[in-house]
């Protein structure tokens, strides 16, 4: 059966680092050095894997490295950390607001990482590490794999603030009800960004307080800059739904405006016609007595009183400015 290691690395603390074999990387997690192994979670041999090759973790931790469900938290455990992250889902033909959960146990000998679904922030540390930029500690790798989800995510508000931009401006020069359904999506994938996003947020936060001996002032530093990008993320995301509401709205009054506007068209329409179809139903009923009938312009005038009727109601409509 395959393996459930996806990859595995031991780092010297000079910035460089190794990839080792499966077999290894179980007795370098127990050395001083830095060692990273990264785990599949769908594979069914990672469960067994942990609880063998690493039977000195907390069982609550390899819990809740297996969970099916997890939101962005921090557990402080001794001089190590349970750090649940999410990133935006970059895969092929997926949603970006479909975030992808990357798990991790950290202290300053080991980093033990899951993942379901592929993550490119993890790829393009992958790559850092054989292009000899490997982190020097393990506070050099969580702060390297937050820039990395922070920069996707940058990308995905930036798409989504101009889809917003050019859904506005489309509403404003072309207003349809064909513009709703964007709308809904804009909105709907700001909600979900939000709810993944606020909680990171509050982790990194948490995390930035922790006194780690793997976590120096310089750490903290970069930990206060992710923080305070999470915040504007956030923030830009608030205001993304807010705007889309506000877009919605729009909409709703200008189409509603134009069904008004048609409707008074057509009730000053009818108003005119109705005294003008009671008349004309009223001296064609088959009766007799109808006045004019042997009158051979009788015709021409009973019109030229219809058109005077007319004039009266449309000067008697402007009196009382309905149109």
């Amino acid at each position: 059966m395959s393996s459930p290691i996806l990859l595995a690395f031991d780092f010297d603390g000079e910035g460089g680092g190794k990839s080792v074999s499966d077999k290894a990387i179980v007795r370098e997690l127990k050395n001083e050095n830095l060692a990273w192994v990264h785990l599949d979670l769908s594979h069914p041999e990672t469960k067994p894997w942990l609880d063998k090759k690493i039977s000195y973790l907390d069982p609550f931790v390899v819990d809740a490295l297996l969970a099916d469900e997890t939101r962005p938290r921090v557990a402080e455990i001794g001089d190590g950390a349970l750090i649940i992250l999410r990133g935006v889902n970059l895969n092929e033909n997926a949603d970006p607001e479909d975030m992808v959960s990357i798990r991790l146990w950290i202290d300053a000998e080991r980093i033990i990482s899951v993942q379901r679904r592929q993550l490119k922030a993890v790829q393009e540390i992958e790559e850092r590490i054989l292009a000899g930029r490997a982190p020097k500690n393990s506070g050099d790798f969580i702060n390297l794999l937050l820039s990395r989800l922070s920069e996707k995510m940058a990308l995905v508000l930036t798409e989504l603030d101009d889809a917003t931009d050019d859904v506005e401006e489309k509403i404003l020069n072309n207003p349809d009800t064909a513009f709703r359904e964007k709308i809904i999506n804009i909105r709907k994938e700001a909600i979900v960004l939000r709810r993944y996003m606020a909680p990171q947020k509050d982790a990194i936060a948490q995390l930035r307080l922790c006194e780690f001996s793997w976590l120096d002032s310089g750490h903290k530093r970069h930990l206060q800059e992710n923080y305070d990008h999470l915040m504007r993320y956030v923030e830009d995301l608030d205001a993304i739904r807010e705007r889309a509401q506000i877009v919605k709205d729009e909409l709703a009054n200008i189409l509603a405006d134009r069904l008004n506007r048609n409707l008074y068209v057509l009730s000053v329409i009818a108003a005119v016609f109705l005294p003008l179809g009671f008349l004309t139903g009223l001296l064609g009923i088959n009766v007799g007595g109808i006045p004019g009938v042997d009158n051979p312009d009788a015709f021409f005038i009973f019109s030229g009183i219809l058109v005077i009727l007319v004039v009266v109601q449309i000067l008697l409509f402007k009196k009382l400015k309905w149109f």
